[in-house]
């Protein structure tokens, strides 16, 4: 298990002085970042392997939102594996020890020159062990779509939004859905499935649907693909 201890800076909160959902998952991908980095398999030791790990799912659930100055603690661990996937969970908790927010995901390996998943080894994964799976919820990554969508304006992808990867940065997705979201809405849970990577000047497509406790968000390119599709659970304030 590793750990990573913040405080809420005043640069990471909204108008209402707390974080949204996308900077818990900011949050959440740092973490996972400075684990490889900490145990010796970090960005750089990958990419001279000829290797790098992409996320295909999160599926997250929000007890409540940190505030500005708030001191939170951000732990992962990884509790499973196969030769494709691997899975990691994530809980944010304060410096009372309970529960802001509790996280699956699931990731798998990707050859950097062909970007074509490769099988995950033994000598990928067996540094960072296995713990006890998480209890919470555990949805599936498939997200049924409403039926009642609307497109959005649909804008282009800027340097802004990439990442070292080359491609949009996982959060930043969350970072266009959520612009979608009631502004008086609590967002409850939030999955995201992850399905093509944009990239720089690639122009996304939104189409937003809406239910009484579901808010989804399909972000696709001008043919109608999607780069990806994100859930929000959300409940009237």
């Amino acid at each position: 298990m590793y750990e990573m201890k913040e405080r809420v800076r005043y640069s990471e909160v909204n108008e209402k002085k707390e974080v949204d959902i996308s900077q818990v998952i900011k949050y959440f991908q740092d973490c996972s970042i400075f684990h490889s980095e900490d145990i010796g398999y970090g960005i750089d030791v990958l990419e001279k392997k000829g290797k790098v790990w992409f996320l295909c799912a999160w599926n997250i659930e929000m007890e409540r939102y940190p505030m500005f100055g708030e001191e939170i603690i951000i732990k992962t661990w990884a509790y499973d594996r196969n030769d494709l996937y691997a899975y990691r969970n994530f809980v944010m908790i304060d410096r009372n020890g309970d529960y802001i927010a509790k996280a699956n995901s699931i990731w798998f390996l990707v050859d950097i020159k062909t970007e074509r998943p490769v099988k995950i080894l033994d000598e990928d994964v067996v540094m960072y062990g296995l713990e006890e799976r998480l209890h919470m919820e555990y949805k599936p990554r498939k997200i049924k779509l409403l039926k009642q969508k609307e497109q959005r304006d649909s804008f282009s992808i800027v340097t802004s939004h990439i990442d070292s990867n080359g491609h949009v940065n996982n959060s930043q997705y969350v970072v266009f859905a959520q612009e979608y979201i009631p502004n008086d809405c609590f967002v409850k849970s939030i999955r995201v499935d992850y399905k093509k990577a944009a990239k720089l000047h690639d122009i996304v497509v939104p189409y937003v649907a809406y239910s009484e406790q579901r808010c989804v968000v399909e972000l696709c390119n001008v043919d109608g693909t999607p780069y990806v599709v994100i859930e929000f659970i959300i409940e009237r304030a």
